[in-house]
């Protein structure tokens, strides 16, 4: 039986259900002095932060807060930056302390945000390892880790043993700073802040259209307007579908992830998973692998796919990537290669031609905050929360100035590469490599079989 033959395909998340009392939509016309736009991680942050400020604060969202690509992730809470580190490391050396902090604290204000909100979402302080399945991946490992500790982050290498990652892996490097939860947990703890909260909150509220109108901006939606000061948009991938956003952006990128049927203790025990880390090997397309609260592993990525065209179609994942990830699971994990495959989800997300998240005004009273490339679990509420409190104060925190960009460009020669074009080519490049190591361990195990030495 195929390890995809029960699955099940979902557009929303395999984390938690939807919410039962979800908001009825906007029906009138209302005043206020900031909009929020998006009820994700980076809109309900903004919004609850504003609240904490006293500012009148009206978020809308489309269909209910959390709905998007933040409760769809793997539910790595990372401490370092997302992207290229290497890459990061050559355009930015001065900067990379200043981007260190930052990471570093958005991993710490969320951690805060779960102990100060009570919020209930399984979250383990394990720390991420960036893990190798080939002796090129890992000197890649070594590599990062110098980068990082100059920077001044703090970080662990080792082999599988001394790091406590299944034996599938020949090592790698920890960031010791965050851990792994239940995002869907921790995104309907974010709600629930954000409903008892001094802002107004409009579920079912499409966003059709944002225009200026004097010193004010119209938020429009089928059923009333929003007539707002200030606007931030916090819709990440999304940010598109309005004239008013600042073309190239990012690129927006559908990610898949996939959780198993429930694995025996025992089984899960027997991989030596000590540390309960989540991993994130060093492909070009990385896969990611994490254990769960409720006995399964849920792990994705490796294949992502492109689109440029607005609005974003909704959908579920293909089929086809999803037997994929499960092919390379049995590889990754071969005691557990005859476990099936539950379901599957994901959701769309923005990547930036920087590597780095975006954030930053046009017209001076339309804030934008997106696309952390992979990392927003952490990065996307600590930089929401660093933009409210600009709006609320009229000062510039440092951190949010790491990432501010007056004029950011979405350069051609990354767009050609994170293009439809090139991230199969990376796809294929990773799965070449793939068939290379494998040949190379099956050559070195037949090499110390007895008779075969010279």
């Amino acid at each position: 039986m195929s390890a995809t033959t029960n699955a099940v395909y979902t557009d929303f998340t395999g984390w938690i259900d939807p919410p039962t009392d979800v908001r009825p939509p906007l029906r009138e016309s209302l005043t206020c002095s900031v909009a929020v736009i998006g009820g994700g991680l980076a809109g309900m942050a903004t919004a609850l932060r504003l609240a904490e400020h006293g500012v009148d604060t009206i978020l809308l969202e489309a269909a209910f807060c959390g709905r998007g690509a933040g409760s769809r992730n793997a539910g790595q809470l990372a401490s370092a930056p997302g992207g290229d580190i290497q890459l990061l490391d050559l355009l930015y050396r001065k900067q990379m302390p200043a981007i260190i902090r930052l990471t570093e604290n958005a991993a710490a204000h969320v951690e805060d945000l779960i102990a100060t909100r009570g919020i209930d979402c399984d979250y383990e302080a394990t720390g991420n390892v960036f893990a190798a399945v080939s002796r090129g991946q890992l000197g890649r490992t070594r590599r990062i880790a110098k980068i990082l500790r100059r920077a001044g982050a703090e970080v662990e290498e080792g082999n599988a043993g001394e790091l406590g990652i299944p034996q599938g892996f020949l090592g790698g490097m920890r960031e010791v700073h965050g851990g792994i939860m239940n995002p869907g947990k921790f995104l309907r703890g974010l709600r629930t802040a954000v409903l008892g909260s001094s802002a107004r909150v409009f579920e079912q509220s499409k966003v059709t259209d944002i225009v200026r109108d004097g010193t004010d901006v119209v938020v429009e939606t089928p059923g009333g307007i929003v007539r707002a000061g200030t606007v931030v948009l916090a819709t990440n991938a999304y940010a598109g579908e309005w004239d008013i956003t600042p073309k190239r952006l990012s690129s927006p990128m559908w990610v898949t992830e996939v959780e198993t049927e429930p694995i025996d203790p025992e089984r899960l025990a027997a991989l030596g998973w000590t540390s309960r880390s989540g991993l994130v090997t060093q492909h070009n397309i990385m896969e990611n692998y994490r254990l769960t609260s409720r006995n399964t592993i849920v792990f994705g990525v490796r294949k992502i796919e492109r689109v440029v065209e607005y609005p974003l179609p909704e959908r579920t994942p293909d089929p086809s990537v999803v037997a994929d990830l499960a092919e390379a699971f049995a590889r990754r994990f071969p005691p557990l290669a005859d476990v099936g495959i539950a379901r599957a989800w994901g959701g769309w997300i923005g990547i930036t031609s920087s590597w780095l998240p975006v954030a930053g005004t046009t017209g001076g009273n339309v804030y934008y905050s997106l696309a952390c490339n992979g990392h927003g679990l952490a990065q996307a509420p600590y930089i929401g929360a660093l933009i409210a409190d600009r709006i609320a104060t009229g000062a510039m925190p440092e951190d949010l100035r790491t990432v501010w960009a007056d004029e950011p460009r979405f350069g051609r020669a990354v767009g050609l590469i994170m293009g439809r074009l090139g991230v199969r080519a990376a796809w294929a490049l990773d799965r070449f490599n793939d068939a290379l190591n494998g040949s190379k361990r099956i050559a070195r195990r037949r090499y110390a079989e007895p008779g075969c030495a010279t």
